[in-house]
């Protein structure tokens, strides 16, 4: 079982850091890769097969030498869920700020800021899921270095 958790853990860990700095280049860049938004996905299937893995070692009666190891290898689904909420929150924060009421104000807007708009929403998107994956490589790391025993 030790090495299935030590592959899922540093899968969970490449993927996520892929993403990550994929992210940070998009963001630093002001653009939103179709390349970040797949692999993003794929980071978080990662993190979802891992905490899979968990739930079946625990149940099957797998203990690890540090009990920390339950927690980092399931963090992780949670920091993703936490992440695509904050991000559900960044359109509506971008049209207050903007001082729209609601997206259909955005449509009376030149073309050219309703493309800037655009772009600062999903810029704002993407820090957030890119941070989420950087925070994800974290405990991915963690979970690897307790997974002993297991």
């Amino acid at each position: 079982m030790h090495s299935v958790a030590v592959v899922l853990a540093i899968t969970t860990f490449v993927v996520n850091a892929i993403v990550a700095l994929i992210g940070a280049w998009g963001w630093y860049r002001f653009e939103s890769p179709r390349a970040f938004w797949v692999l993003l996905r794929g980071g978080q299937a990662a993190a979802v097969s891992q905490a899979l893995f968990v739930g079946i070692a625990f149940v099957a009666g797998a203990r690890p030498d540090d009990g920390l190891y339950w927690l980092y290898a399931v963090l992780p689904v949670a920091v993703g869920f936490l992440a695509e909420q904050l991000r559900l929150t960044v359109a509506p924060a971008e049209l207050d700020r903007r001082g729209l009421p609601d997206a259909q104000a955005a449509g009376a807007l030149r073309e050219a800021e309703q493309h800037l708009l655009v772009r600062s929403i999903l810029h704002r998107e993407l820090g957030i899921m890119a941070i989420s994956a950087a925070v994800v490589c974290f405990l991915a790391l963690r979970a690897l270095g307790t997974s002993a025993g297991l």
